[in-house]
């Protein structure tokens, strides 16, 4: 069995990493603190990532017109159903995280870990968009709690990143984990597979960089169309090849073999809102996906980490 799962996965395992850490389940709660985007308010910017919804990948958070409170309480029913003894982490996951003053991130932070069994928190940002002061905050911050910073990267390749309208480059994201991590924060890093015109060796070469960088977790996302936004008219207009199930299967397997069996595998696929997707809709069935990914890594008696 794979040294860093409980569940027979052939990769390092969010669960496991949770119940190694904390010694008992860990549901993470996702939030909707009402932030903006430096790519979407004009800052950087105009219309933020051409794949982002109206929510800014906040489909399954929290209400953002309730408090942060009544979001966590309305969460923790929605992901602990059964009861089960656990503790949470807040999740502040739409749009930009860390886009405000210091002073608006302290009382938004601050009202979640004051909520009942909350251990810690992850924030979703990106890399242009952590100031030194909120680097303070944040060093204070992880002294005294559980903290994780989810950086967006997506692709490391410049021309992609522009089509997708990113809005930074690769010189600052991987200065700001460097930042990051000289202050001991954890940090996530989100990437997608499938970006229009990308190559599989295109696909592997952002997870090799990767593993040249101190980073403790990734999240692996498929590519997937939403209404009304401006990849569904990119892809109207272009008809890109959208990946297929067996091949998002291999890739991520390959991603698999390459990456460091240190790194926690947060996210292995993404979670679409059916009423919204366009494109794969191979995606709206997580539990086979994720069975599929399982079964093959057995059937090839491969595991994270085994070509790092």
């Amino acid at each position: 069995m794979f040294k860093y799962t409980l569940d027979n996965k052939r990769y390092h395992t969010l669960n496991y990493y949770y119940k190694n850490k904390f010694g008992i389940k860990v549901f993470k709660l996702s939030l909707n603190g009402g932030f903006t985007c430096p790519n979407l308010d004009g800052t950087k910017g105009f219309g933020g990532c051409i794949y982002c919804s109206k929510t800014g990948s906040g489909e399954f958070g929290g209400d953002r017109l309730k408090s942060l409170t009544e979001q966590v309480s309305d969460m923790k029913k929605i992901v602990n159903k059964k009861n089960i003894p656990c503790k949470y982490i807040g999740y502040f996951q739409a749009r930009t995280n860390t886009y405000a003053p210091v002073s608006v991130l302290k009382r938004k932070y601050e009202e979640v870990l004051a909520c009942d069994d909350i251990i810690g928190l992850n924030i979703g940002t990106r890399c242009d968009a952590i100031t030194d002061e909120c680097l303070d905050y944040l060093e204070e911050l992880n002294k005294r709690t559980y903290l994780v910073v989810e950086l967006g990267l997506q692709t490391i390749h410049d021309k992609t990143s522009k089509l997708i309208n990113r809005c930074h480059n690769m010189n600052e994201f991987d200065e700001m984990v460097k930042k990051l991590r000289k202050r001991h924060i954890n940090v996530v890093v989100h990437i997608i597979n499938g970006l229009p015109f990308e190559t599989e060796e295109m696909m592997l070469d952002t997870v090799k960089h990767l593993n040249n960088l101190d980073i403790q977790g990734i999240k692996i996302h498929m590519l997937h169309i939403i209404k009304d936004t401006e990849m569904a008219r990119l892809y109207k207009e272009e008809k890109f090849h959208i990946l297929s199930k067996d091949e998002y299967i291999d890739i991520v397997i390959k991603q698999l073999e390459l990456l460091n069996p240190k790194i926690v595998i947060n996210r292995i696929t993404s979670d679409p809102d059916k009423d919204n997707l366009l494109e794969p809709t191979w995606l709206l069935d997580k539990c086979q996906l994720l069975n599929d990914i399982d079964k093959e890594m057995k059937k090839r008696n491969t595991y994270q980490g085994i070509k790092y």
